[in-house]
């Protein structure tokens, strides 16, 4: 009943029809030329578009009264005109002035998808972000994207998140902020935790489904997720911002600019700290992060320096809640409980992470210009663990003695540490023809990291500080693209897109296997291709063929010399129309990615006696993504998606263990559901503007069945859900500050009790087939509040 819900929405945004028409053409002053690509408009009725190609746009709007129509475009100066309603056609032609300046984003741009890329994408601006930021983690401000599932290990959105794109996780999603890859070079995932409140300095976010173009870093096996902070703002400008929100959650921000010094200079700076006790019991968090930009810009030169950082120390959350503890104590957190009952108070996991990001970007004539940065990102943390009755053998220690008898075990604390350096460089060269667009790019990026664990206290005859294991990884990365647009007719445009990348990685030993030494290397080629079509000023076609590739994460290669994994190997057929108009935008996209040597968990012990993930030969993702948004009257806009999907693992061998033989069973199937890839997601927001400066949302998300694993047994799945969110936010009229805004957000406002995330362990026991679930819920009813203060 949801699903036909969310579709029938979705049929409903193509039905309005308004009774103006404003219409007009975009054109470059000094030379007379159509602009594609200027952003248009009108902030009352909430309606906005970009030119197409011969500068023109078109909205609807209501028979009467008069509007503020804006205009803004990179490197020109922004425009504003008045437009009174006379329902009638109005047609508004203007030209735009250039700034003199080169204030591109001083960023690899080539990574980004461009408006005719024959890829899914969704793109969300710095004031679409600012409405819902009151502290809560970057995923979970993407969760209304198509496809997106998000979660909470402590249930707020606040400390470790997760989020999941086409039923990908972030180990599958390529992240890079300015075109610098952000996932870890080991896990290849990406902790937004150590990225506490990134969200307030950044200006777009671009989320590409599927393999999408080619990038830098990590391989897009599920989307690719694109942050860019270095937005050009010529005047000088201040903000503070709080917010308070339930479990004691608390953001403080603080972000100032100096606007353009001397024609030449900017400087960006801003301060955070968010602090939460956390849904769960002891889920607590106190994260910190500063982010600074110095800039020089010149009429053919920009140069940037970025330099970030972030400082997490969170209370563990990440063991679940056991399936018969849900319905009685469902914020049950067993991270740091002793025998006795009682909770060490300081199972904590604790890191910081700097980013130091330099980009130079230069123009070489009117169509050519190039882009080169260098980064380094410097990482080192722990997480702190009370263990009790821990063998000496395992540390690598002889049995103590005490009064005359041998020790075997004791109680002890000790902290696993990670300290790392990532660095290396990128680059990429543009060109904009009349008819045809190229970019060549590329980097080179290394990996150094050093594992190791210290005891810091024992009950036994271990000295503080004890270091019981050390290990180290190096990782180089190298790639290499090229790839171009070129426009046949004014209607029909090629893509070509070809990118090689080698990887090495060498890993030292690991903890649990100090002697198992792998060296291993790669060497991926990922062509892309695809077609799109114009049908006319409103309607688009595309459809396009990629090919990604993905070499294993640092976990699947204890498996053990003889179960090395291979590589994945992934192929993406997409194809999507668009319909878009001033007021009715319309998306449909439809994909199968196809994947070869799939790793996925199968239950099966290595030759070292571990839980490691598994080539399977043949899996597939297929399915329909829609996505629409309108405005309904003067009063009403609604946007809405739905994503429907099969997801199927081929002749699958799960491996289960047997308890009562000591050996493992293998249960064979035919075709089964991939884990954690519902086939229905759907959301909706639907907003009002009661009185001037008043925006009040409504927000909804269906999410249907998850399965834990792969073997598609409903006792290891996960409950679907449907929940609602009330957000508000209003701009109060006064003249003592630039801007004073006040938000609220009420989250689940009918109290759903939902787990979007778990796990689950199967086995045999007694002659019967057996599981232990664990959930992580998310919190019941909760609010954010905050007031935002612009100089």
């Amino acid at each position: 009943m949801r699903q036909l819900l969310f579709l029938l929405l979705l049929c409903s945004l193509s039905t309005v029809h308004a009774q103006t028409v404003l219409t007009g053409v975009v054109t470059d002053k000094s030379s007379g030329k159509p602009l594609e690509g200027v952003s248009v408009s009108i902030p009352a009725i909430n309606a906005g578009m970009q030119t197409n190609a011969s500068g023109q746009y078109r909205f609807n709007i209501p028979s009467k009264g008069r509007y503020t129509l804006q205009v803004s475009y990179l490197g020109f100066k922004p425009f504003t005109t008045a437009i009174d309603a006379n329902g009638n056609t109005i047609r508004n032609d203007f030209s735009l002035e250039e700034t003199g300046l080169f204030v591109k984003p001083v960023e690899i741009t080539s990574l980004r998808a461009g408006e005719h890329a024959p890829f899914a994408q969704s793109t969300l601006t710095a004031e679409e972000i600012k409405k819902q930021n009151l502290g809560q983690d970057l995923p979970l401000l993407l969760n209304q994207l198509p496809g997106v599932v998000t979660n909470s290990d402590a249930g707020t959105g606040i400390g470790y998140t997760g989020i999941r794109v086409r039923g990908s996780d972030i180990t599958r999603i390529n992240v890079t902020t300015n075109g610098i890859p952000i996932n870890d070079a080991e896990s290849q995932g990406t902790f937004f935790v150590n990225m506490p409140d990134f969200a307030s300095s950044v200006s777009s976010i671009q989320l590409q489904r599927g393999v999408g173009t080619s990038t830098n870093g990590a391989g897009a096996f599920g989307a690719s997720l694109n942050l860019s902070t270095n937005e050009f703002r010529d005047k000088a400008y201040g903000e503070v911002s709080t917010s308070f929100g339930s479990f004691n959650s608390w953001k403080h921000t603080v972000k100032a600019g100096s606007g353009l010094i001397n024609n030449h200079f900017t400087i960006d700076a801003r301060l955070s700290k968010i602090s939460s006790d956390g849904y769960m019991e002891r889920a607590a968090s106190d994260l910190k992060s500063f982010y600074t930009s110095a800039a020089y810009i010149s009429k053919n030169t920009a140069i940037r320096l970025n330099v970030f950082s972030g400082k997490e120390k969170t209370y563990q959350a990440w063991n679940g809640v056991p399936q018969d503890s849900m319905p009685v104590h469902r914020r049950y957190n067993s991270a740091g409980q002793r025998a006795d009952g009682t909770y060490y108070d300081n199972e904590t996991d604790n890191y910081q992470q700097d980013h130091y990001q330099l980009f130079l970007n230069q123009s070489l004539n009117s169509k050519l210009d190039f882009n080169v940065a260098a980064h380094y990102t410097r990482g080192r943390g722990y997480y702190e663990q009370y263990r009790e009755q821990e063998a000496f053998a395992d540390y690598g220690l002889p049995e103590p003695v005490v009064n005359g008898a041998p020790v075997t075990h004791t109680d002890l604390v000790r902290q696993r540490w990670l300290d790392n350096h990532f660095f290396g460089g990128v680059f990429s060269v543009n060109y904009k023809g009349e008819k045809l667009h190229w970019s060549l790019g590329g980097g080179w990026n290394r990996y150094e990291g050093d594992h190791y664990g210290n005891v810091i206290w024992a009950q036994y005859a271990i000295p503080k500080d004890y270091r019981y294991y050390t290990n180290d990884a190096f990782k180089r990365d190298l790639n290499f693209y090229g790839k171009g647009e070129y426009k046949i007719t004014s209607a029909l445009r090629l893509f070509a897109d070809l990118q090689y990348r080698t990887v090495q990685y060498n890993i030292n030993g690991f903890d649990g296997n100090p002697s198992l030494i792998q060296h291993n290397s790669y060497n991926f080629f990922n062509p892309k291709a695809g077609i799109s079509y114009t049908l006319n000023e409103r309607q688009e076609v595309y459809a396009s063929f990629a090919v990604g590739n993905k070499e294993p994460n640092r976990d699947d290669f204890e498996a053990g010399l003889k179960n090395t994994p291979k590589h994945e190997t992934l192929h993406d057929v997409e194809a999507g129309y668009t319909y878009r108009t001033g007021n009715v935008v319309l998306q449909a996209n439809a994909y199968y990615m196809n994947y070869k040597n799939q790793l996925v968990q199968t239950g099966q012990l290595n030759d070292v006696g571990a839980y490691t993930r598994t080539n399977i030969p043949d899996s597939y993702r297929t399915g329909i993504e829609l996505q629409g948004s309108t405005r309904l009257g003067r009063l009403f806009t609604l946007s809405a998606n739905a994503a429907l999907s099969r997801n199927k693992v081929k002749n699958f061998n799960n491996f289960v263990d047997n308890y009562d033989t000591g050996v493992q069973d293998t249960v064979v199937y035919n075709s089964t559901n991939i884990a954690f890839s519902p086939s229905f997601v759907g959301g909706y927001t639907l907003s009002a503007r009661p009185v001037k400066n008043l925006e009040v949302s409504l927000i909804g998300k269906y999410v249907s069945r998850q399965y834990m694993d792969n073997s598609q047994v409903k006792e290891r799945s996960l409950d679907g859900y449907y929940t609602n969110d009330l957000r508000l936010n209003y701009v109060i009229p006064q003249r003592l500050f630039k801007e004073l805004g006040v938000q609220f957000m009420l989250n689940n406002i009918w109290n759903a009790k939902y787990a979007p995330n778990g796990w689950t362990y199967a086995y045999k026991e007694e002659g019967r087939e057996k599981s232990s679930n664990a959930y992580y819920p998310m919190a019941g009813t909760n609010f954010f509040a905050g007031i935002n203060i612009a100089f």
